[in-house]
């Protein structure tokens, strides 16, 4: 996936209420710019670390700028998570992720379970998957895990997933990993244990588990390797 803006480096200085950071770029201008990120962003910045912002070059947006990842002197991280659906779905498209091959049609964002909408909708003819997507950027003790937050939005997916499969479709939860400094992946039991219950849960109801890693570089992420899932307990990532 091609990051189709005009892209300028810089530091990242500070990021604070959720949505906004303050950026110096190289050329000496400090900015503020969208965060388009809703968690924490723990382990994804601290002042000082390289970024690389787009330019939407629309003067009528608020923030023109948006924050599209940092360097934490390992390897770039993406930090946009309106990124990982698309890129998702350009993935499945070229056949990228083998287990969802072979399904010719593809929609967004399609109703479905207590009011929501599913990520991604794959159809064939005698078949349906519902794919829900999520944004990996945390590494804890070199796992891969999610989230980065409480999330009572990702229990209700997952709840909703496990109805799917139940209802006799097949249902996914596919993560996509944005950096490329861990192992494999863990759900984040110390910071949702609510979360990675659930997710234990639903694989056993039948809901399958894909972990994806994206190459991320400035000005283009792209899916490059199948991770491994490692449930890990959550002493195993707690504490110092």
């Amino acid at each position: 996936m091609i990051i189709n803006h005009p892209l300028l480096r810089g530091r990242i200085l500070k990021r604070y209420k959720r949505f906004l950071a303050d950026v110096r770029l190289d050329d000496g201008r400090e900015l503020t710019v969208h965060c388009a990120n809703s968690g924490s962003m723990r382990g994804c910045w601290a002042p000082g670390w390289p970024c690389v912002i787009s330019d939407s070059e629309n003067p009528k947006r608020k923030l023109r700028h948006t924050l599209e990842m940092t360097h934490n002197g390992s390897c770039w991280i993406g930090v946009n998570t309106q990124h990982p659906n698309p890129l998702a779905e350009e993935a499945i498209r070229a056949g990228l992720i083998e287990p969802l091959r072979g399904y010719p049609e593809i929609y967004r964002e399609r109703k479905y379970g207590g009011n929501s909408r599913i990520d991604l909708l794959l159809q064939n003819k005698t078949e349906r998957v519902y794919v829900e997507v999520k944004s990996v950027t945390l590494v804890e003790k070199g796992y891969y895990a999610f989230p980065d937050a409480v999330t009572a939005r990702g229990l209700k997916h997952l709840r909703e997933l496990a109805a799917v499969k139940q209802a006799g479709h097949r249902a996914v939860m596919l993560f996509i990993i944005q950096r490329s400094d861990g192992r494999c992946f863990t759900p984040a039991g110390h910071i949702d244990p609510d979360y990675a219950a659930m997710l234990r849960e639903a694989e056993n109801h039948g809901v399958e588990i894909l972990c994806y890693r994206a190459g991320v570089y400035p000005g283009e992420i792209r899916i490059e390797e199948r991770v491994d899932y490692c449930y890990q307990p959550a002493e195993t990532l707690a504490g110092d």
